[in-house]
């Protein structure tokens, strides 16, 4: 071993610790993704030393064949697991294995509780990692140097997993890393070859490079040293890109283990789609529904995209040009015959090849979700609940195919049970009224708030199924989804109601006799609420409530004044329609009231119990406050 110097002794990031403590008691019964998740980060490695030596082919140092070497010691028991990837150097070493750099490690550490069943499904969600030889390790050694560095410049970084770590410099004369386990007393079972041999099949067989063991024990080696010369090592993976593979040779669990090591999941993923495209354009895809949601899924800027291969060479992590935004959650590869080696971010955003292949890439994900809707109903609520907020983005985003979008998309209705986001657009068109032939819809801030508005009484009474929503995203996304299948949308609280067939030639007769003989009433409503309403009407929405208030044709409605005054932006002035149900005993009441000034008092009671009905805040609640106890006391007198 090389004599070290320039020792020192580091301490663990904090989430780190807490992450290493979960993971060695939350994943006792998966000891064995240790492996899969060791190998997976040296195919990256061996990836990253490929796409680098590009460029710079001296990076190669002479030895351009990229393999992986998986070997063990039954009397020291050691687990070593080598590559001559593009290795690190000092600084990358402390950065890489002594803190989590992952956007959205605050709200993972939030939601971590140190319940073991629990943890593990979160633990899986945020990928495991090489914090994961700590599972079956109470010691583990890295040996590493950066390719392109002087053999002086190799660094030795060691950890009980603890609270922890030393790194030193050492002497190491070839590129690459070398991670030796030091097993612990329970877990001798993984110093056997037919045991490794067993994993190394069972999860990366799909791994695009050899992954070696020696056809012999090496009880001779000691931990940490280059295996003799005169080892004999054999290949134990296919080592071919599982994507470059006919579909009728990969099994199903090839596939999940794959999405596992290019997404870093712990979980199998809910649909997938293998394509392979010859012609015009020649590339594979090999594209993955996650089974659950990142933690950073809603920040936009996050990193994202699909693995880049040009001509099976690894290129680019995340390639971001190949799907839109609102499919960001969508992980895989793309594999092209048509894209230059040397292609960087920049270029692939001005390449005319990038936009055919997005437009043909983002239809045959739509495609996948279309057809685990229809053949997996369960699943695609289980998909739903984790990414429907996000696909509502798309409408707004991806115009050609917002039709498609909107198929996807799910909502709550007049009869759904407890808000389940459950009803298909094409579900409810299905299911219309004799006579209906727009899709009714009302906004709100929450479920208990937008079920007993107001709003929904004549529809109730016609019996009229109305889509309800909830989501904050939701009054943007309905600015952009103005159809479905030839039929408009409706906003129930917005505009003058016009029910069209729905309502006879009776019911509007008697509308626009009621309203003739409302005229007086409408007046004095008008002086009596004056600057605070944009119009004083009467309503047809109503069969039980006094008044209700509702949306000019143009204006915001609350949901969207709501997410601008808590951006800061200014909000554009507004004033909301007051509209009364004349058949109501209050308004009957309040018609027939000579005082003046108590009339003014109860049409401001009215006015501000319809604002609290449609979930908004008063603007002044102590004026409310008085006028309401002025009339409780008149009443007791």
């Amino acid at each position: 071993m090389s004599v070290e110097t320039q020792k020192e002794t580091l301490g663990f990031q904090t989430e780190v610790k807490q992450l290493l403590h979960l993971m060695i008691h939350s994943l006792y019964s998966n000891k064995e993704i240790f492996l899969r998740e060791l190998i997976s980060n040296a195919s990256d490695a061996t990836d990253k030393l490929r796409f680098e030596a590009l460029a710079k082919p001296e990076l190669l140092e002479g030895g351009a064949e990229l393999k992986i070497r998986v070997s063990f010691d039954k009397e020291a028991r050691t687990v070593t697991l080598e590559d001559n990837g593009i290795g690190m150097n000092r600084e990358e070493a402390v950065t890489h294995l002594g803190t989590i750099a992952k956007s959205g490690t605050a709200d993972f550490m939030k939601h971590l509780s140190g319940d073991q069943k629990k943890d593990s499904h979160l633990i899986g969600q945020f990928g495991v990692g090489f914090y994961s030889a700590f599972i079956v390790a109470d010691r583990v050694d890295v040996f590493s140097r950066r390719a392109g560095l002087p053999a002086s410049e190799g660094v030795h970084w060691e950890s009980h997993g603890e609270g922890e770590f030393s790194v030193a410099s050492i002497d190491k004369p070839e590129r690459g890393t070398r991670v030796v386990l030091h097993l612990k007393a329970a877990e001798d079972e993984f110093a056997d070859g037919w045991r490794l041999r067993n994993i190394i099949k069972k999860y990366s067989d799909h791994i695009a490079l050899p992954i070696e063991l020696p056809k012999e024990p090496l009880s001779s080696l000691e931990s940490g040293e280059d295996a003799p010369a005169a080892v004999e090592w054999e290949t134990v993976n296919r080592a071919s890109a599982l994507w470059t593979r006919p579909r009728t040779e990969i099994k199903d669990e090839e596939y999940q283990e794959f999405y596992k090591h290019i997404g870093h999941d712990f979980e199998n993923p809910l649909s997938w789609s293998h394509n392979k495209v010859e012609g015009k354009l020649e590339y594979s895809s090999l594209l993955y529904v996650p089974g659950r949601a990142p933690f950073d899924l809603y920040q936009r800027e996050a990193p994202r995209g699909l693995k880049l291969y040009v001509q099976r060479v690894f290129v680019m992590d995340q390639a971001e040009s190949f799907l839109p935004l609102y499919l960001r959650f969508i992980k895989g590869v793309v594999d092209s015959n048509d894209l230059s080696l040397n292609v960087s971010r920049e270029i692939l955003q001005k390449d005319p090849i990038i936009d055919s292949m997005k437009s043909a890439l983002t239809k045959r994900v739509l495609d996948m979700l279309e057809k685990l809707a229809k053949n997996e109903p369960e699943q695609y609520k289980g998909f739903w609940k984790n990414f429907g907020q996000v696909l509502k983005e798309g409408p707004a985003e991806d115009f050609a195919n917002k039709e498609k979008i909107a198929g996807l998309l799910r909502f709550a209705s007049t009869r759904t049970e407890d808000g389940e986001q459950s009803v298909g657009l094409a579900e409810y068109i299905a299911r219309m009224a004799e006579g209906q032939d727009k899709v009714y819809y009302l906004t709100g801030e929450s479920y208990a708030q937008v079920k007993n508005s107001p709003h929904l009484e004549v529809f109730r009474k016609k019996g009229i199924e109305v889509l309800l929503l909830t989501d904050r995203i939701d009054e943007w996304l309905m600015s952009y989804l103005t159809e479905f299948d030839g039929k408009h949308f409706v906003d129930v609280a917005r505009g003058d109601l016009d029910l069209g067939k729905l309502d006879s030639e009776e019911d509007k007769k008697a509308q626009e006799e009621v309203a003739k003989a409302k005229e007086g009433l409408v007046e004095r409503l008008k002086n009596a609420l004056g600057e605070q309403v944009a119009e004083v009407r009467v309503s047809h929405r109503l069969t039980d409530s006094p008044a209700i208030l509702a949306i000019g044709e143009q204006d915001l409605g609350l949901q969207m004044r709501q997410i601008l005054e808590a951006s800061g932006q200014k909000v554009p002035d507004s004033k909301p329609i007051f509209e009364f149900n004349p058949g109501h005993p209050l308004i009957e009441k309040l018609d027939a009231e000579a005082d003046e000034e108590r009339f003014a008092d109860l049409s401001h009671i009215l006015f501000d119990q319809a604002a609290l009905a449609a979930g908004d805040n008063l603007k002044d609640p102590a004026a409310y406050v008085q006028r309401l106890n002025k009339l409780l006391v008149e009443l007791s007198a």
